[in-house]
């Protein structure tokens, strides 16, 4: 129901629900959403409390033919889909929006490729946006120490953001 999210003042944007997800039926609820919960320093509470959490498909796309992780939606599937994420956000109204792995990076900015997007804030309509990489072990984007260091700081604008937005003061690394 659209009422337990109205105090929620982030989006979180994925590419699609893993198998764990559609078994839980609750989004990043495995090892990836444990990941991204350690990143952004939440609890389970706070996470679900703070992100209103959606994706690029909204059904699991199945393994990948490889065997490494899921399989990317076609763009067929991704465009069957895209209208959920221009309805929730016109009505929720975030005043954050995390996309998180290249899938839905590209889908809502427009930008191709993590380096350059990750450790900086964007802005969509007057939103701040700020994109993240997906903490799936099958992403070898994050074996370089360098990409890991712009999670970290693309981690800490969001941590700083949610504090701006709930009217708190942002620890100090």
């Amino acid at each position: 129901m659209l009422n337990e999210h109205l105090d929620q003042s982030a989006y979180l944007y994925g590419q699609a629900p893993g198998i764990v997800e559609g078994q839980e039926r609750r989004p990043w609820r495995g090892r990836a959403g444990k990941t991204l919960r350690r990143w952004l320093e939440l609890d389970e509470d706070e996470f679900y409390a703070t992100f209103y959490c959606a994706s690029v498909t909204r059904c699991y796309p199945g393994r990948a033919p490889s065997g490494r992780g899921d399989r990317t939606p076609t763009p067929r599937e991704r465009e069957l889909c895209s209208f959920w994420r221009d309805w929730e956000v016109k009505l929720l109204r975030p005043r954050l929006i995390v996309p998180v792995g290249g899938l839905a990076i590209r889908a809502l900015l427009g930008i191709p490729g993590l380096a350059g997007c990750i450790g900086r804030t964007h802005e969509l309509d007057g939103v701040t946006v700020v994109p993240l990489p997906h903490p799936s072990g099958a992403s070898g984007w994050l074996n370089a120490p360098a990409n890991r260091e712009l999670t970290m700081q693309a981690a800490a604008l969001v941590r700083a953001e949610l504090a701006r937005l709930s009217g708190q003061q942002p620890a100090l690394d």
